[in-house]
């Protein structure tokens, strides 16, 4: 099985390189209306929105540059297939405008468009990006009625081309089924509120980078991918920056289209070399170890795990996890200035092909069986009677 992954540097407000329902998937995080450090990036694109930061018309700014986003989301909506997703970071800003500080709410401005471009709306998520920063409280410190609330969360906001997808043959079925989540990371995934994700610092060396790119969490970006999309299909990166979208792609047996407006950002194609199909198979093997500490914890209250996966031979909870397979990743090559290719081992990882009968059986062990607790009356009164 082979990946491919390009990257075009060019305006996404036109991907005229991208035909009509020709994408699976959109993963993106885009630059954040009135967030300081992606003020030029706007503004040379509309010289309106530095004239109306410099006067003051912050509310006329924040909707200028929701129009540049705007242009995005309908050529997403153009190149997504009929029951693709777009999957969107965004945080809403808070600023301090002429002395007037404000909440500017990104979430909902970019969702009203989705939906007056025909997308249907889906449930968001948050997802806990933790400030811990001396300084994080604003306004007031520790006096009422002058302190500002903090936002600790970001959102990824899930929309839908059309009705949901169908899978008709059986290689989409078959495929569909070895793309599978385990039943404890689909609980955990498919929640509204994520608490397990850590921001990501931005440590690129070059502090201009550090200006212009609006990186997310890999883990981000990987959850939404097996989330949403099987192995083989298309995702699109409309603001590729760092390139987190294509990594988490390749983790995942997908293919993947990045556009990028900043040619500087070329660089970060340098990292596409071996020693990164080596980080993302380990980043893979997490999973499955994780897999098998859950199935362990299991076992050990008891509660044994009915179904065996067919490729690695552990249990599973469900029979819709039988044929659930991740690639491993052997060969990750530049094969030009701006294309990656990307080849995988259809032979399972040798450290999680084990005589998984003997070690984690399908039953547990017979276990002594315990008295029952003995109820005792409660010591006093449920609730304590005022009257």
């Amino acid at each position: 099985m082979k990946t491919r992954h390009n990257v075009y540097f060019c305006d996404a407000r036109r991907m005229q390189m991208l035909p009509s329902a020709s994408v699976d998937l959109i993963v993106t995080s885009p630059p954040y209306p009135m967030i300081q450090m992606w003020d030029a990036a706007f503004c040379q694109q509309d010289p309106r929105i530095a004239d109306a930061l410099a006067e003051g018309r912050s509310k006329e700014a924040h909707e200028f540059m929701h129009c540049l986003l705007d242009r995005v989301w309908d050529e997403s909506f153009r190149v997504l297939k009929p029951g693709g997703f777009a999957c969107i970071n965004i945080g809403d800003a808070t600023r301090s405008v002429d002395g007037e500080f404000a909440l500017y709410p990104n979430h909902a401005r970019i969702l009203q468009h989705l939906s007056q471009a025909g997308f249907t709306l889906l449930p968001d998520i948050l997802w806990r990006k933790q400030t811990n920063a001396p300084n994080k409280f604003m306004g007031s410190g520790v006096l009422p009625a002058g302190a500002y609330v903090t936002l600790e969360h970001e959102y990824i906001l899930i929309a839908r081309k059309g009705p949901k997808r169908v899978f008709q043959t059986e290689g989409e079925k078959q495929n569909r089924r070895a793309s599978a989540m385990f039943w404890e990371e689909r609980n955990r995934f498919f929640s509204d509120i994520w608490m397990d994700i850590k921001g990501t610092s931005q440590t690129l060396a070059n502090s201009e980078f550090r200006k212009r790119s609006a990186a997310f969490p890999l883990k981000v970006a990987y959850r939404l991918v097996i989330m949403y999309s099987v192995r083989g299909d298309l995702v699109l990166d409309p603001f590729w920056g760092t390139g987190t979208t294509s990594v988490a792609a390749m983790a995942a047996a997908r293919n993947s289209i990045g556009l990028e407006i900043d040619a500087d950002m070329e660089s970060h194609l340098d990292v596409c070399t071996q020693s990164l199909c080596d980080r993302l198979n380990h980043y893979i093997e997490g999973r499955l170890a994780r897999h098998i500490a859950f199935v362990e914890e299991r076992m050990a209250a008891n509660a044994p795990l009915k179904h065996r996966n067919t490729v690695y031979g552990f249990p599973v909870v469900t029979a819709q996890e039988k044929e659930l397979f991740f690639n491993p990743l052997t060969r990750l090559k530049r094969s030009s200035r701006s294309e990656v290719d990307v080849a995988y081992d259809a032979v399972p990882q040798a450290a999680f092909c084990k005589d998984w009968e003997t070690l984690l059986p399908r039953e547990a062990p017979d276990r002594p069986a315990q008295a029952a607790p003995v109820k005792r009356p409660p010591a006093g009164p449920a609730q304590l009677k005022l009257f």
